[in-house]
């Protein structure tokens, strides 16, 4: 964060945005604001170049096509690269999670490559879609509480050795690679396959963000009362015997 003002950066709306994923830059905007935090909040189109200054990175979710676009043009732009080099917190979804690894299979059946921000490869599954919703235990080292969330995908993917999973499931298939673990993440850079929108459900995890942004170990409370009644409506209902 630099001249006491937090950026966030909402990237390529016109790509990335299935599922409700703008509700995580408006939780994290609000969040930052009941801090009493001067925020400033762009919404890059993929037209638009990446800004370099940004404090907090958020990419949604997309169809088949529009992912392929987006990596695509991320790659050709390279300011993602330099923004987490200069110490940029990013939260992806979906199809922006798997931008995020090394490669992904795109529309077209072919091998796309990804921006390498976290060791992880997607492949296209062969069985079931994973579809509904998910409940898991985030790493603990996070310190945060269980995750809710939605998942959509037909991506299967595989984690290398620098990723550590982002949560392990109790229900749903999250990464879909039968091991239990849903999304990654290094020190800087998250992803995951949570829709809901997930920092909708999960307030604690747009706190984490806001903490990493600012390089502090707590922030101020807030009244959390509308996110608990959601999370506990949606946990309740995920518990729900089919």
């Amino acid at each position: 964060m630099s001249d006491n003002q937090l950026r966030i950066v909402w990237v390529y709306p016109d790509l990335l945005s299935t599922y409700g994923d703008q509700g995580n830059v408006l939780v994290v905007e609000r969040r930052a604001r009941q801090r009493g935090l001067d925020v400033a909040r762009l919404d890059v189109r993929s037209d638009q170049p990446i800004p370099t200054s940004g404090d907090i990175y958020l990419i949604g979710g997309g169809e088949d096509r529009p992912q392929r676009l987006a990596a695509e043009r991320l790659l050709r732009d390279g300011h993602l690269f330099q923004a987490v080099n200069n110490g940029a917190i990013v939260f992806a979804v979906c199809a922006g999670y798997q931008i995020l690894g090394h490669e992904f299979v795109n529309d077209v059946g072919q091998r796309q490559p990804g921006l390498g921000l976290l060791d992880v490869t997607t492949v296209r599954g062969e069985g079931e879609r994973c579809v509904g919703d998910v409940l898991a235990d985030i790493d603990p080292r996070l310190g945060l509480p269980a995750l809710t969330g939605f998942e959509n995908h037909q991506g299967v993917t595989h984690l290398g050795p620098t990723a550590r999973p982002f949560a392990r499931v109790q229900l749903g298939k999250g990464n879909g690679t039968g091991d239990g673990t849903e999304g990654a993440y290094n020190d800087t850079v998250f992803g995951t396959y949570m829709h809901g929108p997930v920092l909708a459900r999960n307030p604690l995890i747009a706190d984490l963000l806001l903490k990493l942004a600012l390089d502090v170990n707590a922030l101020p409370p807030t009244d959390d009362r509308w996110y608990e009644a959601l999370r506990n409506e949606r946990i309740s209902a995920a518990q729900q015997p089919a």
